[in-house]
């Protein structure tokens, strides 16, 4: 291995003094994190919160294995999804009983992009990111087609000018606060206002800020939010999505998927749908027991912990990994794709290299799982309930020692699943 740079020893000694006044630092024991292992991949997966094993031994065995079908009255498994969602309604600052979990991310944001449509019907654009993640831009496409509209792809910074000229023709604009690449923030505050001074309903992907960050959708006006529970949340791998409508749209809410336990009357299975009150319409078909709970038990290892902590630590976080890769890595050939302002930066750091792909790999091979999108981006997430500063330096020491030695091959073989 290479020896420590004079730079190391102060980064080192920094991650030192900031890791000692962490006042997050305790919150690390609420996950089972392999030893050994510098995980900073949660913003794909999340790790398995302690929480969890038990919760779903429980589940299995008692009131699966002992209680069967009486625990969808006893265990409280039929109010799961709307009791799941107000505790992530918690976290993203929306009043309860306007979220409700349940469904695959995907389904999550058919459902809101078709019934943010049918709320504007006389609109003929919906607005999306051209950089938004495939599946938001696919889907998009496909409500597109099946509600008669046409698809404009507008980058964040310049919704306000396209609106200034056709914002009377939009019906909803779609973005997400965190660009997946980049790690980029952008302003929900400004974006949302914009849209809605236009006339458009405004709809956000959470999955990258769900948990990594205080969010108000309630208070910023947030007409529908979606958001995965398998990221920040810690839920699990497919962990179900939340969907979020402001209680206003409500009575007006039409969803495109009319499944039976969204019906005001489930269980009297009427050959006609009508829709339950309130965001129970929003529930589609019979939800996943198991992985539902094994969300809310994940989410218990948000108790007592105010997300205004966990952003200070995140921006330190981030700002002391882009210290790292300017000391350390910068002169290897890494650039940084991350914005250093810390109000234009979400909870990762996104490296360039022409080798990424090889290099996360090896770098796996060392302790450190990151990940990368092609073609040259290493990504680095960061979440503030378990990663240290120490984390990030070891991370940073290692990538700089895989590039010293060569230690990695240029061209592995083919990418595995990322989200």
């Amino acid at each position: 291995m290479t020896t420590a740079l004079p730079g190391a020893v102060a980064l080192r000694e920094q991650a030192a003094r900031l890791d000692a006044d962490d006042p997050l630092a305790p919150v690390r024991e609420r996950f089972l994190l392999p030893p050994d292992v510098v995980y900073l991949d949660g913003n794909s997966l999340g790790p398995l919160p302690a929480a969890v094993p038990a919760a779903l031994d429980d589940v299995v065995r008692r009131q699966w294995g002992t209680a069967l079908i009486g625990s969808w009255n006893t265990a409280g498994w039929w109010q799961a999804p709307l009791r799941v969602g107000d505790a992530i309604g918690t976290l993203i600052g929306a009043a309860p009983g306007q979220t409700v979990a349940g469904d695959s991310t995907s389904v999550q944001v058919f459902t809101a992009l078709d019934a943010a449509a049918a709320l504007r019907p006389d609109r003929p654009l919906l607005v999306t990111d051209p950089g938004h993640f495939p599946t938001d831009r696919y889907l998009a496409d496909a409500v597109a087609r099946r509600r008669g509209l046409q698809v404009r792809h507008v980058p964040p910074p310049d919704l306000p000018h396209f609106l200034a000229d056709e914002g009377r023709q939009v019906a909803v604009v779609s973005y997400s606060p965190v660009d997946f690449r980049t790690g980029e923030l952008y302003d929900m505050t400004a974006l949302t206002r914009a849209a809605h001074e236009a006339g458009a309903l405004a709809l956000w992907d959470l999955c990258h800020a769900a948990g990594a960050l205080p969010l108000e959708v309630d208070a910023l006006g947030v007409d529908l939010a979606v958001g995965c529970g398998y990221k920040f949340l810690s839920g699990g791998p497919g962990a179900p999505a939340f969907l979020y409508v402001a209680q206003r749209h409500h009575a007006a809410l039409e969803t495109p998927l009319p499944g039976w336990t969204g019906h005001a009357d489930p269980f009297a299975l009427a050959r006609d749908y009508t829709p339950a009150p309130g965001i129970a319409r929003a529930r589609i078909g019979t939800p996943p027991i198991l992985s539902l709970l094994a969300l809310e038990a994940a989410l218990t290892a948000f108790d007592g912990v105010d997300l205004h902590q966990v952003r200070a630590k995140s921006l330190s976080l981030t700002g002391f990994l882009l210290r790292c890769a300017d000391e350390l890595l910068a002169p290897l050939g890494f650039t940084s794709v991350t914005p250093s302002d810390p109000g234009r930066r979400g909870s990762q750091v996104t490296l360039r290299h022409p080798h990424a792909h090889g290099l996360a790999v090896a770098l796996a091979g060392r302790g450190v799982v990151a990940d990368m999108r092609a073609p040259d981006l290493l990504r680095f997430g960061v979440n503030a309930l378990f990663t240290s500063h120490g984390d990030l330096l070891t991370a940073a020491t290692r990538l700089r020692d895989l590039i010293v030695e060569g230690a990695y091959d240029p061209a592995p073989p083919s990418v595995g699943p990322v989200t």
